[in-house]
């Protein structure tokens, strides 16, 4: 079975943020604005989108 895959980009910048939202972001493979990252589909990858939802735009990859 095929695994399903999320892109995730960041489209707020992570300047005025605390540093573990910015660890966050920089775990998801992000590194500046518009920057895009095709992840595998898991809780732990979830997680984090949850934590820093407001950074984020996420779409079916």
């Amino acid at each position: 079975m095929a695994q399903k895959h999320i892109k995730v980009q960041l489209i707020r910048s992570v300047i005025g943020t605390k540093q573990d939202h910015r660890d966050t972001v920089r775990g998801l493979g992000l590194r500046r604005m518009n920057s895009t990252s095709v992840l595998v589909d898991t809780p732990e990858v979830r997680g984090m989108i949850n934590k820093v939802s407001y950074l984020l735009a996420v779409s079916e990859a």
